[in-house]
């Protein structure tokens, strides 16, 4: 009867200290508003374990408030019209964009699934307080009107100034001043694992500010050198990957560092289904800097060219090679006359920097060639077997030359009674056109008989390519001793047409 007691006793003690440990634990507790039962009664809402607050600090440097206040004001929202091509009908989007930003993305880049007129979206960077302003080539090629809307709410009409389709990127120009801008940031100086803030206008949103960082540097993905094999031009690829989330809608847009600098304008995801997944790529400011002032000084792209065939090293090529080293790019060849020629580097080198800078890939060689002029002279270091050395290459462009190539002032002409004139930059972009010669005054010349409509723009005659309005002069003149021409051209709604003229058929 005692022992029975005393287990009683003991039981009621262990239920008394439990009901006290619980009560206390109940008042020490803070008062909690989403209780997990309320969570849980959400079907929208799924938790993985129940966070408490932190008393964790962010470090002085980490936060992304002033960055992003300074950037917003200056990116752009870009929007681009397209007529309607009389034989567009189920036409389909570039292969190319596709592979990147899946089919969705027709909605934003305006290639037609309706027969109206068609809208695109994109973003844009001002780099001057007068109106100068960056972004993709794609986001305004072919485009009828491009339009800028101000993160202020203001709206320009935007002139196109020059673009580079070998780096994708483009320059705008429009008419306000006091604009706040961006400075360009120093790209060679960004650090892999480096923050960084994507701003743009995904899917219309605008002023969207991302946050994210560096995963790679010198990243080639393929998608410039696809594009510009039918131009037969090289695409320059060195992109900045990174994490920071970016969609349709934020190409050429910008990329910048916690100190709110320019380091890269954002170009591409990688995506099957044309939203973010997980990367994105931007053209480094390096670039960018250097072919905005070709396009400000020049109006075209001043190129330079080493004059090597390269393969980056690997083990395999190490091995089949002999080769002392994994570093560097292999010279498979070079071309006569040029300026790797020139300065004595043979098949067989390894290029491994050029002006001090190292270069292990074929992207980076690029990018740091890219970012000079024919005439520039540059340090190249290569090894020849396990001897290092250093050569001055004077960079040529790709006539073999050192000259800077300056656009061509075309004028309008008279010829057999028509008016022919040059195709301005907006319509070349629009036809993807190198250039031409647009017609007028049909009814009252010579070619009233030929079917010719205003408004054509030659761009052929027989085999011959024809650049301005004194070109159809000289090869018509020239073709009047032979059995004629054919003249080959496009319309501006896109139409392409072919005419005889003289004795052809």
């Amino acid at each position: 009867m005692q022992a029975k007691q005393m287990m009683l006793g003991l039981l009621g003690s262990a239920i008394l200290g439990g009901g006290v440990a619980v009560g206390g634990y109940k008042l020490l507790e803070p008062e909690r508003t989403n209780t997990p039962q309320a969570i849980a009664a959400d079907p929208n809402v799924r938790y993985t374990s129940e966070l408490r607050s932190s008393n964790y600090v962010v470090p002085e440097g980490l936060n992304f408030t002033a960055a992003a206040a300074s950037v917003t004001p200056a990116v752009v929202h870009v929007t681009t019209e397209y007529a309607p091509k009389p034989s567009q009908g189920s036409a389909q989007m570039d292969p190319f964009l596709r592979q990147f930003f899946g089919d969705d993305f027709d909605q934003y880049q305006g290639r037609g699934r309706n027969q109206g007129v068609q809208q695109g979206s994109g973003s844009g960077v001002i780099i001057a307080a007068n109106g100068y302003i960056v972004t993709n080539n794609h986001v305004i090629d072919k485009a009828d009107k491009i339009t800028v809307i101000m993160d202020d709410k203001r709206k320009f009409e935007a002139e196109l100034v020059g673009t580079d389709p070998t780096t994708d990127l483009a320059l705008l120009k429009v008419k306000a001043d006091n604009l706040p801008f961006i400075r360009y940031g120093n790209s060679d100086q960004v650090k892999v694992g480096e923050w960084v803030l994507a701003v743009g206008n995904p899917f219309n949103l605008n002023s969207t500010v991302t946050a994210g960082i560096i995963s790679a540097k010198g990243r080639n993905i393929g998608i410039l050198r696809e594009q510009n094999a039918r131009n037969q031009n090289m695409g320059i690829e060195s992109f900045l990957q990174t994490d920071a989330v970016v969609n349709p809608g934020n190409s050429g847009g910008a990329l910048v560092n916690l100190n709110g600098d320019l380091i890269g304008i954002n170009s591409a995801i990688a995506s099957q289904t044309g939203s973010f997944v997980g990367y994105s790529f931007a053209v480094p400011s390096s670039i960018v800097s250097k072919v905005i002032d070709d396009l400000l000084k020049y109006k075209v792209v001043q190129r330079a060219l080493l004059g090597v065939s390269i393969q980056e090293v690997d083990a395999t090529l190490a091995s089949e090679k002999k080769l002392s080293s994994l570093n560097g790019v292999y010279v498979q060849g070079t071309t006569e006359g040029s300026s790797a020629a020139e300065a004595g580097i043979r098949t067989g080198d390894i290029i491994t920097e050029i002006n001090g800078a190292k270069v292990n890939t074929s992207s980076q060689l690029q990018e740091q060639v890219a970012r000079f002029r024919p005439g520039d002279k540059i340090k190249v270091t290569y090894l020849r077997g396990s001897d290092t050395r250093t050569t001055t290459a004077t960079l040529r462009n790709a006539t073999g030359t050192t000259d800077i190539i300056r656009e061509e002032i075309s004028k309008a002409i008279k010829y057999e009674g028509a008016t022919l004139q040059p195709v301005s930059k907006q319509e070349l972009s629009k036809l993807g056109l190198d250039g031409g010669a647009k017609i007028s005054g049909i009814g009252k010349s010579n070619f009233r008989e030929t079917g010719i409509a205003d408004g054509f723009i030659i761009t052929r005659i027989d085999k011959n390519r024809v650049n301005k309005p004194q070109d159809v002069e000289k090869f018509l003149e020239a073709a009047k001793e032979s059995q004629g021409a054919l003249v080959e051209g496009v319309y501006p709604d896109g139409r392409k047409a072919y005419y005889p003229i003289g004795q052809a058929e």
